[in-house]
């Protein structure tokens, strides 16, 4: 297998194993859910394992366009930085679905969007298309903030 192509797949399954770790280890989290008050627009939980798949993949994706960049003390923070957003979005259901800590899940949600945005212009500056890539990421943590902030007031 090519270099390439073995980076390639390395760097979708990390995000892919970031998140199936964080899924069986909150597993019950769906059942969580679907008894909770939640907001206008809350989508049917069968969809968020389907998207956070998606996301995976291209946030694999991103990571992958710039690890191929000529190494650097730059591109290795870039890379640090999606390593940390990384660590902090796989803890996020650990708050929300395991302790029921929803207002904390919130506040760490902030957190994790917070991180995603700098990572998104820190990758602009290696590759525009990996900065793109990380968009629809940030776009769905913002949905999730949505329902995170009202199912923390409403439960």
């Amino acid at each position: 297998m090519k270099k390439d192509t073995r980076k390639l797949i390395t760097c979708i399954a990390v995000p892919l194993a970031t998140g199936a770790v964080s899924g069986f280890f909150t597993r019950n989290g769906m059942k969580v859910f679907a008894k909770l008050n939640k907001p206008p627009l809350s989508p049917p939980g069968w969809l968020f394992p389907v998207v956070w798949t998606i996301l995976f993949i291209i946030m694999g994706i991103a990571s992958f366009l710039i690890a191929s960049r000529p190494k650097s003390r730059d591109r290795d923070r870039a890379l640090a930085l999606y390593g940390i957003q990384l660590a902090v979005n796989f803890l996020w259901p650990f708050f929300f679905f395991g302790a029921g800590w929803y207002g904390f899940a919130f506040l760490w949600l902030i957190f994790l969007w917070g991180l995603v945005y700098c990572c998104i212009c820190t990758f602009g500056d290696f590759s525009r298309n990996a900065a793109y890539l990380m968009v629809p990421y940030l776009a769905w943590l913002t949905f999730a903030g949505y329902l995170n902030l009202f199912i923390a007031l409403w439960n």
